[in-house]
């Protein structure tokens, strides 16, 4: 009960007001439970009609749904017993509201269907009664139809729904065409559904729930069609508008479900984690129904990718795994479903169940762009990496051919095919599962494929060299033994030994120019320990004391590599030798920052790699020309070499290099303003950041750059949802400028969104960062975007205001008067706000504003462009201050006399805004002549019509030779303003 002084019945219905703007959820509804007693004691029915009306509406849009049934019934049964206290509006909510507690009653299993019909029987009855159309109560039927599975009386209660008229009961567009497109793409009609989804996902319709529905709803149907990046966008978009609505669980269901059939299944965990309550409210059996069967859905998934007993969010008070969570939710959503079979006395709730948890994914994977690292199955013994087609394949491993396996291998590496490395794995795996003996050269050639695939673990590395050298040796093979040590000596310098690599790779390299002068060493065998020295010696610049010399040393033996290849093009690998050369000069030529000789380079090696027909290869040097072209500002050919090195490397690309390369060309795209193109390749560059295990770094920055383009796009809420899960990497060792970058472009997407207290908190968070900046321009920025955003934020005119205060001081620091003169104005006008000063308070603002920028032009240099920017401000806010005296009125001076002198000064105001920019010529004339028929207006206000009159011929002459935009606007007004000055003097104008 309340307690207390008893609130009159005026502030009763002003908190009701401000009851129905609070969000869903618990606290609302208590304070509408506590409104409709308060109202009750006032002993005013209409109020208390209001109030019970205001609680229905509470409990329907939350978790508490199952109590919107009291309310309405006792405001039915005050209707009956005397329809005097109902005004039109409240009659009108009356019948408004019998739909949803009709089709309410079907989400509740315990109410029996009889009575359902009996509902639905009596709104038809009181339909007909108040004159209403037979729309909403066909709708109604069919909704009971479809629920209990009665097909052909579904599709007969649709035709007559759909013929009916709409009227005044009819659903809000939005909420039909969901309702309609939901059922045609429960027959299979996913087409025409997202056909009648349209006008609301193009915002031609949209209400309070839509398109947040239907966005949800459209997801299943996108994936089936194919349609995946719209699927992304409206998940995206979606999720972010339903995840803080407690009467939109079915919605987020939709979305894990989503991310369930999509390959997203962490990200499917993900909002798991985020509604827990949405396991424990129970006052929609329906809603709660969904969110099990896609709890079992998605716990499936995971259970079949062998993640069974990973730890998983479910019901609080419970370790759950995977496991035991998609038992429990799906004995739980089976119980409910046979719930409402038993009342309906069908099987049709349980068999739609049975199909939504037994759903198999719809893609294998779709990238969203937001951070959700992906789960992928325990590889099974037996895997084995296998080759691009036509470029060689190990035979079944089941039934392992040993001397088939070495064939292929030897096949793959004299031909300098890819794939060699796993075809000798192969080759060990099977050896070793049969027992078959191989002899010591296969045995070294094992070793030695598995030392150069372990170059990421250089000591393991060095141990495989030295067994592979050491059976080379043992097989009578000398030269291949010392190319094998070489290596090893590589090795050495990846582990950070690069003098000791250095010394055995020379000593590797004199025994095989020996050997080759022999005859018993080919020139593939020195060509590839003289690279190995070479690539060495670039690494030791870095270190070296005479720079200059190591890059030298390098070059020539690089060039050496050259020689013998030219000398003998028929050796093998003569053509990949002298391709893997000419990069090195390139790269070389770079370092002594000769641009234009390592572009040179860098090309003809990839040209020499094609030349060879070894493409896939050309993607090294490809890779190196797209990141030199967009350093030096060349986006054109950056987007170029960057994609065919992508195309060239396919999947013979690590997942890191794929990112990185894709991040190339999106950065190249976006500096040519192709931000459609950008957004592409940022959104797989995070998925391959993601998939190499880089989703703090790499995929943190790709999914900025995706963010920022998405935003430049006007693609405000896919941005949004990007750029909130870039932040928890971001500030996680990334600089800064990323942070607030990522928090400044998020405010931005906040504030297009509508959710302004949001993004003056981000732009408060990134001000906070930037403070301590050497430059303060963006501190100053920052904090008067955040004045900006609390201005637009509903009850925070106080924080603005001081804000705003903040802001000018920052401005004024550093110099920046024109800036400081908007923070003025803007104060001022937050002034004439409720509870705030008024004119009173405002004006000073006004003027100090008006002393700032004419003490700043009168500073300039005559004629500068900084003079006329200044003119520009100092009109403005003669103009604005001229507004605001007019907009603190309570009338024009017709309406009331004591405006008169506001009105008089601000004539003078907007004259002087008109006179400011006279200097200026033709440059300010939309401006002034803006100026000139404000003053117009207000003359005409001030019953001076001959003035106004005037006026208005000198800014229609003004533009009587020019065409456009403005000239237009401005012409119309003055003919408008000479109009009405033709008109009774004292009438109030426009």
């Amino acid at each position: 009960m309340t307690t207390g002084t008893p609130r009159s019945a005026d502030a009763i219905r002003q908190a009701l007001g401000e009851n129905r703007a609070e969000p869903e959820g618990a606290a609302r509804n208590a304070r509408a439970e506590r409104l409709a007693e308060e109202a009750e004691l006032t002993g005013d029915r209409p109020l208390l009609v209001d109030a019970l009306f205001n609680l229905l509406i509470a409990y329907n849009y939350s978790a508490e749904a199952d109590k919107k049934f009291v309310p309405f019934a006792r405001v039915l049964r005050m209707w009956d017993e005397d329809p005097a206290d109902f005004d039109e509006f409240a009659a009108h909510s009356l019948h408004w509201y019998f739909k949803w507690v009709s089709s309410g009653m079907l989400d509740q299993p315990h109410i029996p269907l009889a009575a359902i019909e009996k509902w639905q029987g009596e709104m038809a009855h009181r339909y007909r009664l108040a004159g209403y159309s037979e729309r909403a109560v066909r709708q109604g039927e069919f909704r009971i139809a479809r629920h209990i599975g009665d097909r052909e009386r579904a599709e007969g209660a649709y035709a007559a729904w759909q013929s009916a008229d709409r009227d005044r009961m009819s659903d809000c567009h939005a909420c039909e065409l969901h309702l309609q497109g939901a059922w045609q793409a429960h027959l299979g009609q996913d087409e025409a559904a997202l056909e009648s989804w349209q006008p609301v996902l193009g915002g031609e319709l949209h209400c309070a729930h839509e398109p947040h529905a239907v966005l949800a709803g459209s997801l299943l149907p996108l994936l089936r069609l194919g349609r995946t990046d719209e699927a992304r966008a409206h998940h995206l978009r979606g999720y972010r508008m339903v995840r803080t609505m407690e009467s939109m669980r079915a919605s987020v269901a939709q979305h894990i479900e989503f991310c369930a059939l999509s390959g997203n299944e962490a990200r499917g965990l993900e909002i798991l984690a985020q509604h827990p309550a949405h396991f424990t409210t129970t006052g929609d059996p329906d809603s709660l129904m969904d969110h099990l069967s896609v709890t079992a859905l998605l716990t499936a998934r995971l259970c079949a990718l062998g993640h069974a007993e990973q730890q998983v969010p479910g019901p609080e008070g419970t370790a759950w795994t995977a496991s035991a969570l998609h038992d429990h939710a799906k004995s739980r959503a089976l119980d409910l479903a046979g719930q409402f079979d038993r009342r309906n006395g069908t099987d049709a709730v349980s068999t739609a169940v049975r199909a939504r948890m037994s759903r198999g994914p719809l893609v294998d994977r779709l990238p969203l762009g937001v951070r959700a690292p992906r789960l992928a199955a325990p590889p099974t013994a037996g895997d084995t990496a296998a080759p691009a087609a036509g470029q060689g394949r190990p035979v079944d491993a089941e039934q392992p051919d040993i001397a088939a396996l070495v064939a292929e291998a030897r096949r793959l590496t004299e031909n300098g095919l890819p794939h060699a490395r796993e075809a000798w794995a192969a080759v060990g795996s099977a050896a070793q599962r049969t027992g078959a003996p191989l002899d010591a050269r296969t045995r070294a050639e094992v070793a030695d494929h598995a030392g150069m695939a372990a170059f990421d673990e250089p000591d393991r590395a060095i141990e495989l060299f030295a067994l592979g050298a050491a059976l080379f040796e043992e097989a009578g093979d000398i030269a291949e033994a010392s190319a094998c040590r070489a290596r090893g000596a590589y090795a050495d310098m990846l582990a950070g030994r690069v003098a000791r690599g250095l010394t055995g790779v020379g000593e590797q390299s004199a025994l095989l120019r020996t050997l080759q002068g022999e005859g018993r060493a080919t020139v593939r065998q020195l060509t590839g320990a003289l690279l190995l020295r070479c690539r060495i010696l670039v690494q030791s610049v870095a270190d070296a004391d005479d720079q200059d010399l190591a890059l030298s040393l390098a070059e020539e033996q690089a060039a050496e590599v050259v020689g013998w290849c030219e000398r003998h093009p028929d050796e093998t690998a003569s053509a990949a030798r002298l391709a893997d050369a000419t990069a090195l000069l390139g790269r070389l030529a770079l370092g002594r920052g000769d641009h234009d000789a390592a572009i040179a380079l860098l090309s003809r090696a990839a040209d020499l790699h094609h030349e060879a027909d070894h493409s896939w290869y050309a993607a090294e040097p490809e890779s190196a020309l797209a990141e030199l072209s967009l350093r030096h500002g060349d986006d054109a050919a950056a987007v170029r070499h960057g994609l065919a090195a992508l195309d060239h490397g396919g999947d013979l690309l690590e997942p890191a290099h794929r990112a990185h390369l894709h991040m190339v060309v999106a950065q190249a795209h976006a500096n040519l303003g192709e931000d459609d193109a950008a957004a592409d390749h940022a959104l797989d560059a995070s998925q391959w950041a993601d998939e190499a295990g880089d989703s703090e770094g790499g995929g943190a920055n790709a999914r900025l750059m995706l963010g920022g383009a998405l935003r430049r796009l006007g693609r405000t809420a896919e941005s949004g949802a990007v750029l909130e899960s870039v932040l928890p990497d971001r500030e996680r060792g990334h600089g800064e400028g990323a942070v607030v970058q990522a928090r400044w472009w998020l405010a931005e997407c906040q504030l297009d969104l509508g959710e302004a207290r949001e993004a003056a908190e981000q732009f408060l968070l990134a001000a906070r960062i930037a403070e301590g900046w050497e430059e303060p321009h963006d501190h100053a920025m920052l904090a008067n975007l955040a004045a900006e955003a609390l201005g637009r934020a509903p009850g925070l005119t106080d924080e603005a205001v001081s804000a705003y205060a903040r802001a000018e001081e920052l401005w004024r620091a550093i110099g920046d008067p024109r800036a400081a003169v908007r923070t003025l104005r803007a104060r001022g006008w937050l002034e004439l706000r409720e509870g705030r000063g008024g004119a009173a308070a405002a004006r000073p603002l006004m003027d100090a504003a008006v002393e700032t920028a004419a003490g700043a032009l009168a500073a300039a240099p005559a004629g500068s462009d900084t003079a006329a920017r200044l003119r520009f401000d100092l009109s403005d806010s003669y103009r604005q201050t001229a507004e605001l005296l007019v907009r603190a009125c309570d009338g024009s001076p017709g309406e009331d006399p004591s405006a008169a002198p506001a009105y008089e000064e601000a004539v003078v105001l907007a004259d002087l805004a008109a006179e400011t920019l006279a200097p200026l010529g033709a440059a300010a004339r939309d401006a002034r002549t803006g100026a000139n028929l404000l003053a117009g207006w207000l003359d005409l206000d001030l019953s001076r019509a001959a003035s106004a009159a005037t006026r208005a011929r000198e800014v229609a002459a003004e533009y009587a030779d020019t065409q456009g935009a403005v000239p237009d606007q401005r012409r119309e007004e003055a003919a408008s303003l000479l109009e009405s000055a033709a008109g009774p003097p004292g009438e109030p104008a426009g």
